[in-house]
């Protein structure tokens, strides 16, 4: 496994071999020793979600108070981490992968707390992600414009299909008060 950091302060992409055969494939998709080696700190997963898409969906950004590991087991998602840490000196960065299916697109990405992210369906999309904190109706969540200028994410997709809660985000610039 490899476990290879970006550009951005607690976003790492988490990489296995796959081993295919007549039957099918395998492959891991994670070892806490080795994450913990890459993080300085022992990752815990409290939850598990899965999202499925159709072709065309468009979610995020979303970082709510928690880390994140990502995994698109099915199809091919266009995924965009944006660092929206108002300390950070790479807040506005983004950094975008094809996650999924296909050689090249099998790995994860570990999301660190206060990192936004957002992925768009190029095909029907099952989207996995291990977070750090169970989710408790009305907690705390911050979410930046999927298609805020100054984050300039240039998304495969010309009219993507947004959820109402995800056209109504603020831009980085209002989320942070400047």
């Amino acid at each position: 496994m490899t476990v290879e950091s970006t550009a951005i302060e607690g976003l790492f992409v988490v990489a296995w071999d796959t081993f295919d055969d007549e039957r099918g494939f395998f492959r891991q998709t994670y070892q806490r020793s080795e994450l913990h080696a890459a993080l300085g700190r022992a990752p815990v997963f409290a939850q598990g979600n899965h999202s499925r898409s159709a072709p065309g969906v468009l979610r995020g950004f979303h970082a709510e108070p928690w880390d994140k590991l990502v995994y698109v087991a099915h199809g091919t998602a266009f995924c965009a981490i944006a660092d929206i840490r108002a300390d950070s000196p790479t807040c506005g960065r983004v950094e975008t992968f094809l996650l999924g299916d296909e050689p090249g697109e099998r790995a994860r990405l570990f999301v660190s707390d206060g990192l936004a992210n957002a992925f768009c369906a190029l095909t029907e999309v099952d989207y996995l992600y291990d977070v750090s904190a169970e989710w408790r109706p009305g907690g705390p969540k911050r979410a930046v414009a999927w298609d805020d200028p100054e984050l300039g994410v240039e998304w495969p997709v010309d009219a993507p299909i947004v959820s109402e809660a995800d056209r109504a985000n603020p831009t980085l610039a209002e989320l942070l008060g400047r």
